[in-house]
């Protein structure tokens, strides 16, 4: 338990978070600088291989010690925090043997962590939760799913009675801005299957998640004094906040769950003269999927009607598609997974993501990979936690499944 509480207390002292303003691989320079401690830890602990490519991809290898023809697999975590709040001075608190209500996280700035709020809380009554001081999110999306693999990898080195095929590991920038895979070297990877450790809840097991697209909205208005606007003011402002009402507002992220997609509206900025509005758009079914890109599309046309061509651009791309087709002919690599849980004690929740992770695009460039628990909760934000029991518990799941490939094989 002490070494991987001190392997992610150190983790997150690293501020990595990705910019989706930048154009460069990765996308901020911190990542460069975790890049290499995780190659050095990497050496340290015995992997063989480990390189850091230009891009700031981590891979390591761990030689097979068995003479059976076992599949090569491998583990994935990406070293980005999300910009939705900041990674600098993460200040992370240790709640030992919780009773079960509030956690105060900042006494200064009243915020709590309340299971009124987050009733999930009470599943960890008794454990060891690792908490954020309410200034910055914590980090364990996905710097958890790094010290779980990275404790697994050195737990295996050292116990050379566990039997295994090759193991590959890797470590990508970028997942939080959709660019996760986008220099990935698949080939040379050379795994038949891996596993993104990037999901919440103990327990999650995840072969399907949304098909996902963004769109970009430039709104060019006009600016005249308001006292003589009639007839030639066109409100930037007002103009987004009309095409926002014409998105249904019972699809958005705050109404839906489980297959239910959703439009949303990520940032929103502008005057008078000019506005700009991102949106992110989801759903795990293809068909509506593109039903909701056609809707924005339709959107955007319409004002260019009302107020005339060109005052709205659009600028829409897709960032992801669901892994399940991918994942389906194969689904002896989710088979493994969930035997592999019920031999460490977990019982496994089989669910869509709602969201995307690495494995996504890797699925499609040939790398089938399902994405398993970290244990960490709300993602993103001030209230991010983790339980170091839940994080033990992905330690051992990876652990067994290296083992069930070697026992399995036929």
């Amino acid at each position: 338990m002490e070494n991987i509480i001190d392997r992610f207390l150190k983790y997150v002292e690293y501020e990595t978070t990705s910019d989706e303003n930048s154009d460069t691989c990765p996308s901020t320079k911190s990542q460069f600088g975790f890049g290499k401690l995780l190659k050095g830890e990497l050496e340290y602990i015995g992997l063989t291989d480990v390189y850091m490519d230009e891009f700031g991809y981590v891979y390591g290898t761990i030689e097979a010690n068995t003479q059976r023809e076992v599949p090569t697999i491998g583990f994935i975590a990406h070293m980005d925090t999300s910009p939705d709040m900041s990674g600098k001075d993460v200040k992370p608190q240790i709640v030992k043997d919780y009773d079960g209500g509030q956690i105060i996280l900042n006494e200064q700035k009243n915020i709590v962590l309340c299971p009124k709020e987050f009733p999930e809380l009470k599943n960890y009554v008794g454990q060891d939760i690792i908490t954020t001081d309410g200034t910055t999110l914590l980090g364990a999306d996905d710097k958890a799913g790094i010290a779980e693999i990275v404790t697994a990898m050195e737990y295996i080195i050292n116990t050379p009675n566990i039997k295994h095929g090759k193991i590959k590991v890797a470590f990508t920038p970028d997942e939080e801005i959709g660019r996760g895979a986008d220099k990935f070297n698949v080939e040379k990877f050379n795994a038949k299957y891996a596993y993104t450790i990037d999901g919440g809840e103990i327990g999650e097991l995840e072969h399907e998640n949304f098909n996902a697209a963004s769109a970009k909205i430039k709104i060019n208005g006009v600016n005249v004094h308001p006292g003589t606007a009639k007839n030639k003011m066109k409100n930037a402002i007002l103009i987004g906040m009309e095409l926002n009402s014409m998105i249904p507002l019972n699809e958005i992220p705050a109404t839906t769950e489980k297959y239910e997609g959703f439009y949303h509206l990520n940032d929103i900025k502008g005057s008078v003269e000019n506005a700009e509005m991102y949106y992110i758009i989801r759903d795990h079914s293809m068909e509506k999927f593109k039903e909701r890109k056609n809707r924005i599309e339709k959107i955007v046309n319409y004002i260019n009607d009302k107020y005339g061509e060109n005052t709205i651009s659009l600028e829409m791309k897709d960032q992801y598609y669901n892994m399940r087709e991918k994942i389906e002919p194969v689904m002896e690599v989710v088979e493994m997974a969930k035997i592999a849980m019920d031999n460490v004690g977990i019982k496994p929740n089989i669910k869509p993501i709602r969201g995307g992770t690495d494995g996504a695009r890797l699925s499609f460039m040939g790398l089938p990979c399902p994405n398993i628990f970290t244990g960490g909760h709300n993602f993103h934000g001030k209230f991010e936690y983790i339980p170091v029991q839940s994080m033990l518990k992905a330690v051992e799941t990876i652990v067994k499944i290296v083992q069930l490939y070697e026992e399995n094989v036929r």
